[in-house]
C-alpha cells in the first residue's frame, strides 16, 4: 500500500467518524428536547392603541365547517370544555406570510366536532380561548449547523467539527387583547 493510499484511508475514517458523531446528534434530537430549545423573539406586527382597539369592528368567529365526530364525548372534561370554549379577544399574526388570512383545523376535545377557521390578521377579533391557543401552538424547529473548533489531545492541530444547534420559531401567534382601563388614566377597570 502507498503512502497516498494510507493517507486517503485515514482520511475517510475521520470523516467516518465525523459522519457518526453527526448522526448521534441527529438521533439525540426529541421532540421533547426540540421543545425546550430557545424560543426566538420577533417583534410584533400590529401595534395598536388602546383608542384603536376601542374603535375597532368587533369581529366574532364562527367555524366556516364542521366535521362531526361519531366519538362521545366525555363528561369528566365538561368544565375543561367549558373554559376553552369560551371566546376572548385577541390580535392573530402570520410571521411567515404578513397579512395572509389564518386557515386552521381544530379539534379540541373528543366527541366534539373538528372545525375549520378562517381567522383575519393584525386586526382584533373574538374567538374561542382553544382556537387561539391552536394558533399559539404553531411553531417549528430551525436546525442549523455550527462548526465548532476542537482541539485534539495528541496535539496534532485543530479538527472542525459540526454541531446540531435547534431553535424554536412561532409560524402563527394570538396575542390577547386587553380592553381594560388603567385607573391611573381617571377609569375604573
Amino acid at each position: 500500500m502507498t503512502q497516498k493510499a494510507k493517507f486517503q484511508e485515514k482520511e475517510i475514517d475521520k470523516l467516518q467518524k465525523q459522519q457518526d458523531k453527526f448522526d448521534e446528534q441527529i438521533k439525540e434530537l426529541t421532540l421533547d428536547r426540540m421543545n425546550e430549545s430557545p424560543k426566538l423573539e420577533q417583534e410584533p406586527q400590529t401595534k395598536l392603541s388602546s383608542k384603536e382597539i376601542d374603535r375597532s369592528k368587533e369581529i366574532w368567529l364562527k367555524p366556516e365547517r364542521t366535521i362531526a365526530d361519531r366519538q362521545k364525548f366525555n363528561e369528566n372534561f365538561l368544565t375543561d370544555w367549558n373554559f376553552q370554549k369560551e371566546y376572548v379577544q385577541f390580535i392573530a399574526e402570520h410571521k411567515e406570510i404578513i397579512g395572509e388570512m389564518i386557515e386552521i383545523w381544530t379539534h379540541p376535545f373528543g366527541g366534539k366536532g373538528a372545525e375549520f377557521w378562517k381567522v383575519p390578521t393584525n386586526k382584533p377579533v373574538w374567538g374561542p380561548r382553544y382556537l387561539a391557543e391552536q394558533i399559539r401552538k404553531c411553531n417549528y424547529h430551525r436546525l442549523r449547523m455550527e462548526e465548532n473548533m476542537i482541539r485534539e489531545a495528541t496535539g496534532m492541530g485543530q479538527i472542525y467539527g459540526q454541531l446540531v444547534v435547534d431553535t424554536t420559531v412561532a409560524r402563527l401567534t394570538a396575542e390577547p387583547v386587553s380592553s381594560k382601563k388603567s385607573i391611573f388614566m381617571g377609569v375604573a377597570a
